[in-house]
């Protein structure tokens, strides 16, 4: 129940089908027009660029996605009528969550054209199958754990502008912080591939190898729980 409002409420307005086509959009205009980042230009069939840029343009697009999750439920005085439901605190958080993925994941099923169309442009070989299959389901993760954190965002305050600002922010962090720090000079002694592996980056680039291993994966899942659970504290203490 909770899940289906979600997806209704993003999409009952202007601003869901918005954000969709600017994401799809800026998608498009970086991969195939801008000289830079243009698949068409590298000489071979690679999907790449679209997988290194796609973790950027989801920080703005899951916290605008997820800010109104509960913020909006708190402004609007909707959060008491949702209280009084025969739903526990995690069945509404899991709830929000599943219904803002889904939203997400509608957002990047269309870019599976680009991995058709160059599997057909390609005149030899093609796209590596197996590497693009692991960079989805890494990017899908990825989107979890966006979403995980947007939710847990939005459950601390009743402004969905500061939900959203948080909420990218510390998708920020999470995703690049953690590389930049082991950069530092000061942990060049061995600590540094540790502190990587604390970061999202480190194993969404794993993954998009093509080979899924478990401790990537048990890291995504490890802190999307440890997320929802903090997002359900909050819950509980409202």
């Amino acid at each position: 129940m909770i899940c289906k409002k979600e997806w209704q409420q993003f999409f009952g307005s202007l601003t869901g089908y918005l954000a969709i086509i600017v994401f799809l959009l800026l998608n498009g205009l970086l991969l195939f027009v801008f000289p830079d980042y243009n698949l068409l230009d590298f000489g071979y069939a690679s999907l790449g660029s679209f997988f290194n840029l796609a973790p950027f343009i989801l920080l703005f697009l899951v916290p605008t996605v997820t800010m109104r999750s509960l913020s909006d439920e708190y402004k609007s005085g909707t959060f008491e009528i949702l209280k009084t439901l025969p739903l526990k605190p995690f069945d509404i958080v899991v709830g929000k969550f599943f219904g803002a993925l889904l939203i997400v994941a509608a957002a990047l099923v269309p870019t599976i054209i680009y991995a058709v169309s160059l599997q057909q442009l390609s005149s030899v070989g093609g796209i590596d199958v197996g590497a693009t299959i692991g960079s989805y389901i890494g990017l899908i993760l990825l989107g979890a754990v966006y979403t995980a954190v947007g939710i847990c965002a939005s459950s601390f305050t009743n402004n969905t502008v500061v939900a959203f600002i948080a909420g990218a922010f510390v998708c920020f962090i999470l995703y690049s912080g953690f590389d930049a720090v082991s950069k530092l000079p000061l942990f060049k002694t061995g600590l540094d591939y540790y502190i990587e592996m604390l970061g999202i980056n480190f194993h969404y680039r794993s993954i998009s190898r093509g080979v899924v291993e478990l401790r990537d994966v048990i890291y995504f899942l490890g802190l999307i729980s440890l997320l929802l659970l903090i997002t359900k504290r909050n819950l509980v203490k409202r």
